[in-house]
């Protein structure tokens, strides 16, 4: 064990976070998520048994999120004429916005097809049992600067 470091983080992610740098990505994946096709070239992390809030959470109290980009956090956007709700969407911003001085600001959508395209060039994938439709989100590392 660590201090300061969120017990939901195993080491396998941990060492993933460190290797990953600046403007590398990760997708962290609801449980409907194609992971092993999508991540051939990805390091895939599981994280059975937790949801996609607490991982993202945990994760961006470790790393900072890109400041290049206008959005370092990216949704996967509901497909025309599917009539889900996407209430995680909210927790997610909230959870940003606790993090990232920019807020809900930070976050974007991307197009589904797009959205697995841009997970195939990701750095890592990390595969959860979140059960909501459309939880999908890929954040965009930083710099970590000294303070």
């Amino acid at each position: 064990m660590l201090l300061g470091v969120p017990e939901i983080l195993s080491p396998e992610l941990l060492k993933v976070l460190c290797e990953m740098g600046h403007s590398d990505r990760l997708v962290i994946a609801d449980g409907n998520f194609p992971v092993e096709s999508m991540g051939k070239n990805a390091v895939i992390v599981r994280c059975d048994g937790h949801g996609v809030p607490e991982i993202l959470d945990a994760i961006l109290t470790m790393i900072p999120l890109d400041t290049y980009v206008d959005h370092p956090v990216n949704l996967m956007e509901v497909m025309p004429g599917d009539q889900v709700a996407t209430p995680i969407w909210d927790t997610y911003k909230e959870i940003v916005t606790k993090h990232d001085s920019r807020g809900a600001s930070a976050v974007g959508n991307i197009e589904r097809f797009a959205f697995y395209e841009e997970a195939k060039t990701a750095y890592c994938i990390i595969a959860t049992s979140e059960k909501a439709v459309y939880a999908n989100v890929m954040l965009q590392k930083g710099v970590v600067i000294n303070k």
